[in-house]
């Protein structure tokens, strides 16, 4: 059981940054891959990024590509998110997830790679 808090969300104005957090507890941090994805109300959830266990490699929806970032720190137990250029398309709820039953290589490219999912934490972006 592991469980994932993710921080960092608000309100910027189109163009602008924001930098999410997600820290895990429970499980062994290095052992598995971990990813973000979003969603909007009335919405499907959407893939957003996905890092391997060590953090040597990553992937990214192509909505993202180019703007956002993974990235993951094991020794703090925290998976992040730098998002930059944002547009008001990019409003949701984003959600850190797990996903462990992907190879100690492999990287998660799709949600039916997670397992298991923070509470989320709302990004709004104003035009």
């Amino acid at each position: 059981q592991v469980h994932l808090v993710e921080s960092g969300g608000g309100l910027v104005q189109a163009g602008g940054s924001l930098k999410l957090s997600c820290a895990a507890s429970g499980r062994t941090f290095r052992h598995y891959a971990m990813g973000w994805s979003r969603q909007v109300p009335g919405k499907e959830r959407q893939f957003v990024a996905g890092i391997s266990r060590s953090g040597g490699g990553t992937y990214y929806a192509d909505s993202v590509k180019g703007r956002f970032t993974i990235s993951r720190d094991n020794a703090k137990n925290t998976v992040y998110l730098q998002m930059n250029s944002l547009n008001p398309e990019d409003t949701a709820v984003y959600y850190c997830a797990t996903a462990f039953a992907v190879g100690a290589v492999r990287v998660p490219e799709g949600l039916t790679d997670f397992d298991s999912w923070g509470r989320g934490t709302q990004v709004t972006v104003s035009s």
